[in-house]
């Protein structure tokens, strides 16, 4: 169902690293059981976090949606 590189959606808030539902992301790893995933969070030029996720915690983006962009709290330069 998932690729490397594809882009996901969260689907939940994770509270630990200032995530939020709709956060965009990058699959960067896909473990073998392909129910479990790395997951890239990054604003521009600065990784947030890469996370392992279950394929219940995003979604792929669709094709008639788009990005929306929102300040991360707590990112140091």
């Amino acid at each position: 169902m998932y690729n490397e590189l594809d882009t996901i959606v969260l689907n939940k808030d994770i509270k630990e690293y200032d995530l939020k539902k709709g956060d965009i992301g990058s699959v960067v790893h896909i473990y073998k059981d392909k129910e479990a995933l790395e997951v890239e969070f990054a604003t521009e030029g600065k990784t947030v976090a890469v996370l392992t996720l279950n394929t219940t915690d995003i979604r792929k983006l669709t094709k008639n949606e788009i990005f929306h962009v929102r300040s991360f709290p707590n990112l140091t330069s």
